[in-house]
């Protein structure tokens, strides 16, 4: 089970969704969170930080080392195993892609109105296109499919 925790960035002015894939990490994991608005300054440290296309996560090691080693033997616990495991991962492929993706087929649901046959055609190839454009514009769940 996934539960979705939202976390707003140092500055105030973003705030991203969270899961944390089967509940092995708190959300407290999160020691802070730096939207693109409020990165740039921040001394980054790959030890404790996770950059993906502009914002960083910054994560507390010791609460992830501690939650993992109960539930997540022998495994070495890095920024980048836990947000790519899913243990403590965006809500989607960014931080607003949960609500993006569900206007962007909100806006397909309108052509099923007027021309079925095309909005299957679009369905099916909004997935592929939509990932194709995450990935060009650098996110990095989506150049991990």
């Amino acid at each position: 089970m996934c539960i979705d925790h939202k976390i707003t960035c140092v500055c105030g002015r973003s705030s991203a969704s969270f899961n944390f894939k089967d509940e092995v990490m708190p959300s407290e994991v999160v020691s802070r969170l730096y939207c693109p608005g409020c990165s740039g300054d921040v001394k980054f440290d790959p030890r404790t930080m996770l950059r993906d296309n502009g914002w960083i996560i910054e994560f507390d090691m010791d609460v992830a080392g501690f939650f993992a080693s109960g539930k997540l033997p022998r495994v070495t616990v890095t920024p980048e195993f836990i947000f790519d495991e899913g243990y403590c991962t965006w809500r989607g492929v960014y931080p607003a892609d949960h609500i993006d993706s569900v206007n962007e087929r909100r806006e397909l649901l309108e052509l099923l109105k007027t021309d079925r046959k095309r909005y299957f055609e679009e369905f099916r190839d909004w997935g592929t296109k939509r990932m194709a454009r995450l990935a060009a514009a650098g996110w990095r769940k989506a150049n991990a499919v």
